[in-house]
């Protein structure tokens, strides 16, 4: 698994911190990137949009959501997990099938991109 480092900007007063280039993610593949101790999965989806999403599987506690199989339920952008194919909304992290489990959510970050770069606001997860 290849980890993106993150380099540390403030851009318009609120802490952004640059992840990567655009260039370096590839349409409906998964790469993860560390913010600080946080690993962070991304996505680019066919529609040009980012999502960053925890990489931590809450139902395996690995590290691997940044490796699962995205796809659509509906109109949501999704991610199923390569553990126990639990599946994920990109856009809000919520369990769409919990696989009979209890429900659990990845954190998810603000995502912009700027000139070509990603970039996820520092400590804003929810």
């Amino acid at each position: 698994m290849t980890l993106l480092e993150a380099d540390v900007t403030t851009r318009d007063a609120a802490p952004w911190v640059r992840i990567c280039s655009l260039d370096d993610l590839e349409v409906e593949r998964g790469r993860a990137a560390l913010l600080g101790e946080d690993q962070v999965a991304l996505f680019l989806t066919h529609e040009g949009r980012v999502f960053a999403v925890s990489n931590l599987d809450p139902y395996s506690g690995a590290h691997v959501i940044s490796r699962g199989i995205v796809g659509t339920r509906q109109d949501a952008p999704t991610v199923a997990s390569p553990m126990y194919k639990q599946v994920f909304d990109l856009r809000t992290g919520v369990c769409l099938d919990t696989q009979g489990k209890d429900a659990k959510s990845l954190a998810v970050w603000p995502v912009a991109v700027r000139d070509g770069d990603v970039y996820l606001k520092e400590g804003a997860r929810s």
